[in-house]
């Protein structure tokens, strides 16, 4: 049996996954990471959560420790998710964190610490019987976060348990109930856990305007260059956006271009959002890297659905056109026959092809 360090956020899957570890007989500590020093009243970032993950630490008898990693997320995460808008590109934090906190800071701390694994409640598995780590999706396909984890690579696959992968979510309400832990009807967070109020656009301008300067931009229309309108503050437009834009045109328009440096915004129809190749930076592979014209497919959300392609020295090319990624997103790479083993993954450049 193991020593295993269990990233408790103050939520049900976390809270199953220490009670799984108990009964497969490992022994277990529960440790919860305080992220954010600022305001924030949602997910994994709040101090109702952490209270919640000392209760469940209680309720199964586990000593329960609080890691200080403030400085770290406002370096890996908060700090790069402005400056991304600052260039206009749309950040994944979520992943950010799960790569430079979760399983790089913490993991880091519980290997110092003698645990010979960390586990988290996330919806996915990891498979080893193959002599090496594989990351697959979870069980729940409409909870499965193998996208978030897409990032990892062999070395953290190694030391990492993900035990509530196996179940649904529904069965993992029904465990916590029965072990009596106070966080079975808890409700999944949904939003960035740094911003209050949500992560729409208000909330976004909210909290970036003391961080960042945002400048209004004009919106033009990338046939003729005509100009349409002005948004408020073109730092806060996705590629791929149609609402919010300030213009009615009398079609659906969708930002096909975001130039901070040119403060403007280019508007184009659905199929100039069509791409067939996409230039990835910061690739990551679980296994060894894929040579060229490997066939995979991708996805580029975290539900989102996914698109046969073939790995290039850049990126991927598309075998069938689909809707262009927004640079700054993370595009993880499947294996093609099943579409539930993770590869790798890369973050989408700005040099995208249209």
């Amino acid at each position: 049996m193991a020593r295993v360090l269990v990233a408790l956020s103050g939520g049900v899957d976390s809270s199953a996954a220490a009670a799984l570890l108990l009964d497969a007989g490992h022994e277990v500590v529960g440790a919860t990471m305080k992220l954010w020093g600022g305001e924030s009243d949602s997910g994994c970032c709040s101090v109702s959560d952490v209270e919640d993950a000392r209760r469940v630490a209680d309720r199964l008898g586990i000593d329960h420790h609080v890691f200080n990693f403030t400085e770290e997320f406002d370096r890996h995460v908060v700090g790069p998710y402005v400056e991304a808008h600052g260039e206009g590109l749309t950040p994944n934090p979520c992943v950010e964190c799960n790569r430079h906190l979760k399983f790089d800071a913490f993991l880091a701390r519980a290997i110092r610490l003698g645990f010979d694994a960390v586990a988290t409640g996330h919806h996915a598995r990891i498979l080893a019987g193959d002599g090496r780590p594989r990351l697959l999706r979870g069980r729940d396909p409409n909870k499965d976060q193998s996208y978030v984890l897409s990032c990892l690579s062999r070395p953290e696959l190694q030391r990492v348990l993900l035990p509530v992968g196996e179940l649904t979510k529904d069965e993992v309400r029904r465990l916590a109930a029965a072990r009596g832990l106070s966080t079975a009807g808890k409700p999944d967070s949904q939003e960035v856990c740094f911003i209050a109020g949500g992560s729409g656009p208000l909330a976004r301008r909210r909290f970036l305007e003391p961080r960042l300067a945002l400048h209004p931009g004009v919106v033009v229309d990338g046939g003729t260059g005509a100009v349409l309108g002005e948004v408020p503050a073109v730092e806060l437009v996705t590629v791929g956006q149609r609402r919010g834009l300030g213009v009615a045109v009398g079609s659906r328009r969708f930002a096909v271009e975001v130039d901070v440096p040119g403060r403007r915004v280019v508007l184009g129809d659905e199929s100039a959002l069509t791409e067939r190749e996409i230039r990835l930076e910061r690739r990551t592979w679980t296994g060894a890297p894929l040579a060229e014209r490997s066939e995979v497919v991708v996805q580029a959300s975290a539900h989102g659905a996914t698109t046969p392609a073939v790995v290039t020295a850049g990126g991927v090319r598309l075998l069938a056109g689909r809707r262009r990624v927004a640079p700054g997103q993370v595009v993880a790479l499947y294996d093609p026959e099943t579409a539930s083993e993770v590869l790798g993954s890369g973050v989408a450049s700005p040099r995208t092809a249209p």
